[in-house]
């Protein structure tokens, strides 16, 4: 049986900001926009090449404080092209980093090795999100 990750929900304060960050800003698909009522909105919208989308809106239920979210990984096979993106978009980041010896370091790893490579990176609501650079994946 295969078990699946499919939405992950980003609690934010600002709907219409999120929306523009995520599709206008970051590229990502706009599912769907489901808004029955005043009290009730989801908005679905997925990463280029994702079978997992992300999911945030008003009236989702749990209570969570908006930017809670943090340490969700997105993967790319080209970390430089993905700090050049978010340069270009003009989303603040921490640039490529791997950790030496457990430490936090400025750059790509030295080997190019996958899942070594990482930018960091928050929505308007501080919501946290890693870039992580994988070419060939374990599984």
């Amino acid at each position: 049986m295969d078990w699946k990750l499919e939405v992950v929900i980003a609690p934010v304060s600002d709907v219409e900001r999120a929306r523009a960050f995520y599709v206008d800003t970051l590229g990502f698909r706009l599912d769907s926009d489901f808004h029955p009522n005043d009290s009730f909105r989801a908005i679905q919208v997925t990463p280029p090449g994702s079978d997992c989308s992300i999911v945030f809106g008003t009236g989702l239920g749990g209570g969570v404080a908006p930017g809670s979210l943090k340490g969700t990984h997105l993967v790319v096979d080209d970390i430089e092209a993905a700090h050049v993106f978010l340069e270009e978009k003009g989303v603040s980041s921490t640039g490529p980093q791997h950790f030496l010896d457990g430490v936090q370091t400025p750059g790509v790893e030295p080997n190019r090795a996958d899942y070594g490579t990482f930018i960091f990176f928050d929505d308007p609501d501080g919501n946290s999100w890693a870039i992580q650079e994988v070419k060939h994946h374990a599984r």
